[in-house]
């Protein structure tokens, strides 16, 4: 008796596990009403605890739905995206948390750009087809469902090229913030910087101002760039980064590679290195993006990761990469070594440069001529010390 007891409390777990993963949906839906209905505006603008009564009469809602917003605010508390705090009355209010200041419409770092494009229906009816996709040779779910590719559909569309463009200027305001305070010897030596699929060019603007003495320019297709202004040190540089990249110290690749297939992502790599070989240069390429399967992430942070991996499956034709999968794009694209960082929340600071530092080449010339017969492969001392200095040196 007593197993049966357990076996249909673990019957129990599974489908409560199961019904969990059904209704997921329901954490972000209601996240984008409150969003769309301004509650986070409406709450922060009070300057206090909002009661219930207050917060229902400054909403933009039917008095006839007034006794719903109660349970929405419930599951948001539930999802950490609210608090409530005591009154002296002994009434509760409603407060921000951290996760809801980062939706103020007019927080420059605000994520609501981001949550508004990803759960428009534009983007998250190709979901529907997921199953049907696997069964055909479409490219990808969303080619599946609206007949063109992600980029060219946002090319036709200006709501979601403007949503897209303002969830990457928000975050690049958020990143930008980080690696210039927290990362800002990966800019040591650097005298010229070309932000490539930089956007309107938030992440450029912050390194340029950050950095007076650097030339930062942003690339980005001609209709991108085509009304903006640069400055003093920046300027915008209407391209394609398939084709050809500037010639600078450093190239800076913010959430791009996710984007593309491991093919196309040795030929923007391959571009990058023109680009910092070019003129006699020994620079680098620093990429901003997630490395998954990393043992010291948490589950929540992995799980989110995966998310963006399978997001990038159905929109696009890209991926997120873990270590191994980084280093043979690397290696395909002919740079000699790199170094992951995982310093940015869910997402890592990557360096790679293409070419050996001399004294490593001369050690390795003469280390080899010692051999009998010679040998083309470097000493494993020698491997060593190179991964040592490289470390230091990027």
């Amino acid at each position: 008796m007593g197993s049966e007891v357990r076996a249909s409390h673990e019957l129990l777990q599974a489908q409560a596990h199961i019904w969990n993963h059904i209704f997921s949906f329901i954490n972000s839906m209601s996240l984008k009403c409150a969003v769309q209905l301004g509650i986070p505006d409406v709450i922060q603008k009070h300057g206090q605890p909002m009661t219930l009564c207050e917060l229902v009469s400054a909403l933009p809602i039917s008095p006839t739905k007034a006794h719903f917003i109660p349970r929405l605010m419930r599951i948001l508390v539930h999802s950490s995206f609210f608090a409530r705090e005591s009154l002296s009355g002994g009434e509760q209010g409603y407060v921000l948390t951290d996760a809801s200041a980062l939706l103020l419409e007019d927080n420059p770092m605000s994520a609501r750009p981001f949550l508004l494009a990803l759960l428009n229906p534009i983007l998250t009816d190709p979901w529907q087809y997921l199953t049907t996709w696997f069964q055909n040779d479409n490219p990808t779910p969303f080619h599946m469902l609206h007949g063109m590719t992600f980029w060219d559909y946002g090319n036709q569309d200006p709501t979601i090229a403007h949503f897209f463009n303002d969830a990457m200027a928000s975050d690049a305001q958020l990143i930008s913030s980080l690696v210039i305070d927290e990362c800002k010897g990966v800019f040591q030596g650097v005298d010229s910087l070309v932000d490539v699929g930089g956007g309107t060019g938030t992440m450029a603007k912050s390194i340029a101002d950050a950095f007076p003495h650097m030339k930062c320019a942003v690339l980005d297709l001609p209709h991108v760039v085509a009304d903006l202004k640069g400055s003093k040190n920046l300027e915008y540089v209407a391209g394609d980064m398939f084709e050809a990249v500037p010639a600078a110290d450093a190239i800076f690749l913010k959430w791009i590679l996710h984007d593309w297939s491991d093919e196309e992502c040795v030929k923007i790599l391959k571009r990058c290195k023109e680009a910092i070989t070019r003129e006699g240069k020994k620079g680098k390429v620093i990429i901003v993006d997630m490395t998954v399967e990393n043992k010291n992430t948490d589950k929540e942070a992995g799980e989110t990761q995966l998310f963006f991996d399978m997001l990038m499956m159905v929109l696009l034709k890209g991926k997120e990469r873990n270590e191994k999968e980084w280093a043979k794009l690397f290696s395909d694209a002919g740079f000699s070594h790199y170094k992951i960082t995982p310093c940015l929340g869910l997402r890592s600071l990557i360096e790679s440069i293409s070419n050996r530092l001399p004294i490593l080449s001369s050690l390795a010339t003469f280390a080899n001529k010692k051999e009998n017969p010679p040998s083309s492969r470097l000493p494993t001392w020698l491997s060593i010390l190179e991964n040592q200095l490289l470390a230091l040196y990027i």
